[in-house]
């Protein structure tokens, strides 16, 4: 039963909370710190325990993650457990209450910046593989831990590298530990996103000549954009949410005298599966045209796409979210199914063809704001699910 496992875990917890109070005292944030003392720290740890795992590098050689392979006995797909130890900034660390990098455990909470987000995760899920690691001639398919370094950056750097890696199995489903025990997100909505560069004629903003230079252009853009109407909640679908349209960055001219020969614009469109990726460019490109139509100018507005990830969604009895929240259930806790408005690394590896949860771990407060930290008491339990949920993925 799941409360004997959460019993057992519970001598556990201790060494989770060490590993994760190491991982936060060594600095990892995304596209700023050097990732080697944090995963110096996970390799040690898995050295001692002899389990097998690598080094996962970028097109440059870059380390981008780690992956933890422990491979069954008997035939079967492989699963996959995710976390990143890579963390957001510290933001103003004059406004914390504690140093960022602490890790120490203060009345049950475990304190400093990645302990929610997701060193914790990571720690759990190393102690997940330690656990199944004896047993594993008993198993089917495998289990892998996918601990990325190259998340909060927006590169997913550790996740491309395990899915382009020749020796990796492909994993059947992906769990992705983020924090929080009230919800599992088991879809969110895809993105389209694109650069637009609108152009005009230069000149002396004290000039008698009267030009339409390119910011008023670009604003003109910005009124068409979002007065565009986008389609509500498509019912046939069963996707319950909207797609939306965002204009999230203006960049352009200098000083005061000179009205710029060019403006870029960022796009950002949420898509779901009613209102996809080409969905959104035809929008888009659309308004452009009216845009050239109106103001026209000696060099059409160019659209340039940069990312499009499609929506997913999960049915509450697929795997792995079927595993994750019926062990949810044994272990008493009401955890919702969830489709999430942002996108995350579910919608990549949905591009990929595979399934993917990403939320249930403990309670947390700070995430990528200040005095970031989790609290411990449901640990035991959290850790269980996971390694219940992951027993009857494995067949076990």
């Amino acid at each position: 039963m799941i409360e004997d496992l959460s019993q057992e875990t519970r001598d556990h917890t201790a060494s989770v909370v060490e590993l994760a109070s190491e991982l936060v005292r060594r600095p990892s944030r995304g596209g700023m710190d050097d990732y080697g003392p944090v995963l110096d720290v996970l390799e040690d740890w898995l050295v001692a325990r002899g389990l097998p795992h690598r080094r996962l590098h970028d097109g440059a050689g870059a380390p981008v993650g780690l992956l933890v392979e422990i491979p069954g006995g008997q035939p079967g797909p492989w699963w996959t457990l995710d976390a990143c130890v890579d963390t957001a900034p510290y933001g103003d660390e004059a406004a914390w209450s504690f140093p960022p990098t602490c890790g120490d455990v203060v009345d049950g909470w475990l304190r400093g910046r990645g302990a929610a987000d997701s060193k914790l995760a990571a720690a759990m899920f190393c102690h997940i593989a330690a656990d199944l690691a004896p047993r594993a001639e008993s198993l089917r398919g495998g289990l892998a831990v996918l601990l990325d370094v190259d998340e909060h950056t927006g590169g997913f750097g550790g996740a491309r590298a395990y899915l382009t890696d020749p020796a990796a199995a492909r994993p059947a489903g992906v769990m992705i530990g983020y924090p929080g025990m009230d919800e599992v997100v088991v879809g969110g909505r895809g993105l389209w996103r694109a650069t637009i560069t609108v152009h005009a004629p230069s000149g002396h903003s004290g000039s008698s000549k009267t030009t339409v230079g390119a910011v008023t252009r670009a604003a003109h853009l910005v009124r068409l954009l979002d007065a565009i109407e986008l389609p509500g909640v498509d019912q046939d679908s069963e996707f319950p949410l909207p797609p939306k349209l965002s204009v999230t960055a203006f960049h352009g001219g200098e000083g005061f005298s000179v009205t710029p020969d060019r403006v870029d614009i960022n796009v950002d469109v949420r898509t779901t599966p009613a209102f996809d990726a080409g969905d959104a460019e035809t929008l888009v490109r659309k308004a452009v045209a009216e845009l050239d139509a109106e103001l026209p100018a000696p060099v059409p507005t160019e659209v340039s796409p940069v990312a499009a990830w499609p929506p997913f969604r999960l049915a509450q009895d697929e795997q792995p979210a079927a595993a994750l929240l019926n062990t949810a259930a044994e272990a008493g806790l009401t955890v919702r199914p969830k489709t999430a408005g942002p996108s995350n690394i579910g919608n990549l590896l949905a591009g990929e063809g595979i399934r993917a949860t990403a939320g249930f771990g403990v309670p947390y407060e700070g995430l990528h704001g200040i005095d970031e930290r989790a609290h411990l008491a449901e640990l035991p339990r959290v850790y269980a699910v996971y390694r219940r949920a992951v027993l009857s993925l494995l067949g076990s």
